[in-house]
């Protein structure tokens, strides 16, 4: 199973702008964020991201709300977290 995991937006590459270091659960990796090129994210927004990518910008009650229930589904959430742990965008 694949799930998009909420992740908070903590730096946006200044060379590299569709790139973004994002926080999730306490695992921090660079991410794409070219798909949101319209409405760019910057420090502390909320993405929803699948397969390193960010799909859209959420509000922060959504992804605490979407992180507590994703965390419930046990195993699935620790291989979500384990494949991003392990993912590298450079």
């Amino acid at each position: 199973m694949c799930l998009g995991i909420p992740g908070e937006v903590v730096a946006v590459d200044e060379e590299r702008p569709d790139l973004a270091t994002v926080a999730v659960s306490g695992v921090k990796r660079k991410i794409n964020v070219g798909l949101l090129s319209d409405d760019p994210p910057a420090p502390g927004d909320w993405v929803l991201i699948h397969v390193g990518f960010a799909l859209s910008k959420i509000d922060e009650a959504e992804a605490k709300a979407e992180l507590n229930f994703i965390a419930g589904l046990g195993q699935s959430y620790e291989d979500e977290l384990a494949a991003l742990r392990d993912s590298r965008i450079e």
